[in-house]
């Protein structure tokens, strides 16, 4: 059997939750204009409230985390170049 469940992208979630969060328009005209069910608009709604505070956690956003990470594999990644260049380095003068 065959499920009928749309899949809606990120980003268009986000827009309907944006357009949700400023409050110009209902709950049941946001439905009607962006062709979603209106739980659907309100779930949206209520994630992105609640997403909004992991933004300005301890200043860093979840970017900044990634960012983090990534450079701290690149600088251990460096570490253990440096020291088999070192090592073959030595190998080789002897």
């Amino acid at each position: 059997m065959k499920s009928n469940k749309k899949k809606y992208s990120p980003e268009f979630k986000a827009k309907v939750a944006l357009a949700a969060l400023r409050g110009d328009k209902t709950v049941s005209q946001l439905s009607a204009e962006f062709k979603v069910h209106p739980s659907a608009v309100q779930r949206w709604k209520t994630q992105a409230l609640e997403g909004l505070s992991a933004i300005f956690t301890n200043g860093t956003s979840i970017k900044d985390q990634s960012s983090e990470a990534i450079v701290a594999e690149l600088y251990a990644k460096i570490g253990k170049l440096t020291v088999e260049r070192d090592f073959l380095s030595k190998a080789l003068n002897r």
